[in-house]
C-alpha cells in the first residue's frame, strides 16, 4: 500500500513519519500517507501568501474554470470517491454518495457564484455636493485562508473551505484531520490538473496539536475552522487580529407541536427523526439530539419513534443496505457509552438500543433524561436521541433555547403563525420548518449563535467571510 501524496503549493509531495488510516469498523488499514515537515509547511504558507496578489486578479473565467473541473470529476468519481470516504470514516456508502453529491454541487454553486461575484454601484449624488459621483463597491480577498476540517465529513467540508476561496480568488492551506485524510489529498490530486497557479492551494496531513503554528502564522490572515468549542474558542483567543470562522456544533432540538397531530403526522416525524439522528451514527452537528413533544401527541409519538429507529439496519459501512455505521473510533463510542450511562444512572429510561460493540453504538432512545444531563446539555456526537414532552409549544421552545448551543432547530407544524414565531424565537442559526434540523442545502447561509460558533458557511455568505469591501469613487460623472 503506496503512501498517498500531499500537496505543497499545488504539487505533489511526500513528508516525514507515517500515517496510516484504519477503517473504524475492523481496523483495517485503508491508506497511508505522511505528515508534512516543517520546510514543507513554510513552503505551502510562503507560496500562498506569494501567489496572493496573483490569485486576487484572476480572471473569472480561469477561476470557474477550475471549480467547473472539480465538480465535473468529483461527480465521475462518485464510486470510487465514496468507496474512500467510508473507509476512512465509516459511514454508510449511501451517505458516502450523498456526500459526494453535495461536494459536486458545492463547487458547481462556487462556479456560479464567481461569475456573478461582481460588487454593486451606488448613487453618490443624493447630496448636492456629490454630484457627478458614482461609488463601486467591491469585495477583495482578505488573503490566504487556512482551512482545519473535522472528520465527519472529510470531503464536503473541506469543499466547503476550499470551493469559496477559490471562487474569490484566495490561496488556502487546508489541514485535514489526522484520522480522515484521504479524502481531502484525492481532492487535492483533483485540483492539480487544473490551471490554477503554484501557490494556490496546499493540504497538508498534520498532528492536530502542529495546527497551532498555522493559526499563529500573520501570513494566512483568515483562519476557517470547523471542529469543538473548545478549540474554537482556543484559536478565538489565539488569533484576536485574524478574521476567524467557527462552526463549532450543537444538540440539535426537534419539536413536534400541538397541530402536528395526524397519524401520518406523527409517523412522518418519527421516520425523519429516526434517520436524522442516526445517519452519520448520530456525528453531524445538525443530527437530532432532542425531541420536545407536546403533551398530548407524546404517548402517540414515541412508539412510532421507536419502532422507526429499530427499523434501522445497523452493520458494516460497507454493506449497501446498512443505514447506521460505527462511530469514528472506539474510544469515541465509549464515551457515547459512558455519557449514557450516566443519563441512566440519573433517572433516564433506555427505550431501545444502548449497548456499544466495538466503536459501533446502536441508535439509542432515551426518555426521563435530566436536562443537565450530558446526553441533552452536551453535543453527544453519537446516535443518541433525548425525547420528552411539553407542555405547550412555548415550553417546547423554551426548552430549545435552555441550552448553550445554537445551530439549528426542526419544528413541525402547519400553521404558519407558529412557524414566525419560532423563527422569531428560537436562538438558532437556522429553524426548518415541517421538518428535521439536519436539513441543509449548501448554497443557503449556514452557521449558528450562543457556543456553535461565528460566521457563516454556504458559498456566498463564505466567499463573503473570505472578503472585504472596497470602494472606488468616481468623480465627473454624468449620470
Amino acid at each position: 500500500m503506496e503512501p498517498r501524496a500531499f500537496y505543497v503549493a499545488g504539487r505533489p509531495a511526500h513528508g516525514e513519519g507515517e500515517l496510516t488510516v484504519t477503517h473504524p469498523y475492523d481496523g483495517q488499514a485503508v491508506g497511508r500517507t505522511t505528515f508534512a515537515t516543517d520546510d514543507q509547511v513554510e513552503a505551502a504558507v510562503a507560496d500562498a501568501a506569494r501567489v496572493a496578489a496573483v490569485a486576487a486578479a484572476l480572471p473569472a473565467h480561469v477561476r470557474t474554470a477550475a471549480l467547473d473541473h472539480v465538480s465535473r470529476r468529483l461527480a465521475e468519481r462518485t464510486d470510487e470517491v465514496a468507496s474512500l470516504i467510508t473507509a476512512e470514516n465509516g459511514k454508510p456508502m449511501k451517505w458516502a454518495r450523498a456526500e459526494v453529491g453535495r461536494a459536486v454541487s458545492v463547487f458547481r454553486w462556487a462556479a456560479e457564484e464567481a461569475r456573478r461575484f461582481s460588487g454593486e454601484l451606488q448613487r453618490l449624488d443624493t447630496d448636492p455636493a456629490a454630484t457627478g459621483r458614482i461609488a463601486l463597491v467591491r469585495r477583495v480577498p482578505r488573503g490566504p485562508v487556512l482551512g482545519i476540517t473535522p472528520f465527519n465529513f472529510p470531503l464536503n467540508l473541506v469543499a466547503h473551505k476550499v470551493a469559496p476561496a477559490l471562487a474569490v480568488g484566495a490561496p488556502i492551506v487546508v489541514k485535514p484531520a489526522p484520522a480522515t485524510p484521504l479524502s481531502a489529498l484525492l481532492l487535492g490530486e483533483i485540483l492539480a490538473g487544473t490551471d490554477l497557479p503554484e501557490g494556490m492551494f496546499s493540504v497538508l496531513p498534520l498532528p492536530n496539536e502542529r495546527a497551532a503554528e498555522l493559526v499563529a502564522d500573520p501570513r494566512l490572515p483568515v483562519v476557517s475552522f470547523t471542529g469543538s468549542g473548545p478549540v474554537g474558542a482556543a484559536i478565538r483567543r489565539a488569533a484576536p487580529d485574524k478574521h476567524v470562522t467557527l462552526e463549532l456544533g450543537g444538540n440539535a432540538a426537534a419539536v413536534i407541536c400541538a397541530d402536528w397531530s395526524s397519524d401520518d403526522d406523527l409517523t412522518f416525524a418519527a421516520q425523519r427523526i429516526a434517520t436524522f439522528s442516526n445517519y452519520q451514527a448520530g456525528q453531524s452537528c445538525i443530527a437530532v439530539q432532542r425531541v420536545y413533544v407536546h403533551e398530548r401527541l407524546y404517548a402517540g409519538f414515541l412508539p412510532r419513534l421507536v419502532a422507526a429507529v429499530e427499523g434501522l439496519r445497523t452493520g458494516d459501512p460497507r454493506a449497501e443496505t446498512t443505514d447506521v455505521g460505527p462511530l469514528v473510533s472506539v474510544a469515541a463510542a465509549r464515551r457515547v457509552e459512558t455519557w449514557v450511562d450516566e443519563a441512566v444512572a440519573a433517572g433516564a429510561t433506555v427505550e431501545t438500543g444502548g449497548r456499544r460493540d466495538g466503536a459501533t453504538y446502536p441508535p439509542t432512545v432515551l426518555s426521563g433524561v435530566p436536562a443537565d444531563a450530558k446526553v441533552c446539555a452536551e453535543e453527544v456526537f453519537g446516535p443518541v436521541l433525548v425525547v420528552a414532552p411539553v407542555a405547550d409549544d412555548r415550553a417546547a421552545f423554551s426548552a430549545v433555547n435552555d441550552s448553550a448551543y445554537g445551530l439549528q432547530a426542526g419544528v413541525f407544524t402547519h400553521r404558519l403563525d407558529v412557524a414566525f414565531t419560532a423563527a422569531r424565537t428560537l436562538e438558532v442559526g437556522g429553524v426548518i420548518v415541517g421538518d428535521v434540523p439536519s436539513y441543509r442545502a449548501d448554497q443557503m447561509p449556514y452557521g449558528g449563535v450562543k457556543g456553535s460558533g461565528v460566521g457563516r458557511e454556504g458559498l456566498h455568505s463564505a466567499m463573503a467571510d473570505y472578503t472585504e469591501q472596497r470602494v472606488t469613487v468616481l468623480t465627473g460623472v454624468a449620470l
